[in-house]
């Protein structure tokens, strides 16, 4: 198809008029060429760009053109006002228009669409002539902009950048398997849009965050542009930020994984072996040879969590003993352990 105007305007091809207002309004104000002055030339093609996607999809026919013949086919229509329509009924036949000034489709200036969508330039060109801007200022012009001109010159006329509130951050709680394993989240948010007619209206969304293998309590997801938005100011970024839920077996170090195990006086000296589901589902048996002494520790090498700047590589299982003394022993006992231990 060529351009992807819809891509441009990044609407989905369903994208209805106030889809495609809302969408011109947020990248026009964005792109525009006055508010990038270290990027003039890469603002000056977006801008351009997002004008020629708006313009011809808020026209339902250069549209419905569009969508059946690509770009090309918009080049192929006939001048306004010529009746004709390119593939009609035995009508136009849409050859005549392919070859460059003939062509019935020439984009218009990007300040002009600019200029009449908010109503009056709030950065102070002039490319429509100042007999044009005041006219659409003193209607509040074509698509109403922020819900009038006036309101958009008064808060714009000093090239003043609109401000940009501090993220909003919230809590994302997940256990300690889907942080070993990962897993996939789906948020359901709402929150407060102002549409093309400026006003403040509840919108509902369902964000996908890929939670990684091996993520870390603190890690932030950030989606931008996703908090609430108010007149005159940029919407802030929405972030989420990775909790870790309690785990009734293992506690997370670092990259490594702790768990605490109770063993008799008996099994301390005499060994014994544990038997532990993992956060994976495996099931590992673990022989315990030596003597569990105050403060002795088993390490499983790469049997903790998953190290991220890593791939493959995992932390340690460590395991720590507590070990259960007799409250009390008969004299055959006492005199039966001193034999056995030499004492």
């Amino acid at each position: 198809m060529g351009v992807d105007y819809y891509n441009i305007l990044k609407v989905n091809r369903n994208a209805n008029d106030d889809d495609l207002k809302k969408a011109y309004r947020r990248l026009a104000m964005k792109w525009h060429p006055d508010k990038n002055p270290n990027s003039k030339k890469e603002a000056e093609t977006k801008f351009k760009q997002i004008s020629e996607a708006y313009e011809v999809l808020s026209d339902p026919q250069k549209r419905a053109i569009y969508d059946q013949y690509g770009e090309e086919g918009l080049k192929d229509m006939p001048p306004p006002g010529s009746g004709t329509f390119p593939f009609g009924n035995g009508g136009g036949g849409g050859g005549g228009g392919g070859g460059g000034g003939s062509s019935g489709f020439n984009p218009r200036n990007a300040e002009d669409i600019f200029a009449e969508f908010f109503g009056s330039s709030p950065f102070g060109f002039g490319s429509s002539g100042p007999g044009k801007s005041m006219r659409y200022q003193s209607e509040g012009g074509v698509f109403g902009g922020f819900g009038g001109s006036e309101n958009v010159f008064r808060t714009y006329s000093d090239n003043v950048t609109p401000k940009k509130p501090p993220p909003v951050e919230t809590k994302l709680p997940c256990t300690l398997e889907e942080l070993y394993s990962g897993s996939t989240r789906k948020m359901k948010i709402s929150r407060t849009v102002v549409d093309a007619n400026g006003r403040q209206v509840p919108e509902t969304e369902i964000l996908t965050i890929d939670v990684k293998p091996g993520w870390k309590k603190g890690t932030k997801i950030t989606f931008p542009d996703k908090g609430n938005e108010q007149p005159n100011q940029l919407p802030a970024d929405l972030v989420f930020v990775i909790d870790e839920k309690p785990h009734e077996v293992f506690k997370r170090d670092g990259n490594d994984i702790i768990m605490n195990h109770r063993v008799t006086l008996a099994e301390a000296l005499g060994g014994t072996t544990i038997y532990v589901t993992m956060l994976d589902g495996r099931n590992l048996s673990i022989p315990v040879i030596d003597i569990v002494s105050p403060g002795y520790e088993l390490v499983l090498a790469r049997e903790g969590m998953p190290i991220v700047r890593e791939p493959g590589n995992r932390g340690d299982l460590r395991i720590k003993f507590d070990v259960k003394f007799p409250t009390r022993l008969t004299l055959e006992q006492r005199a039966g352990l001193k034999r056995a231990l030499g004492g």
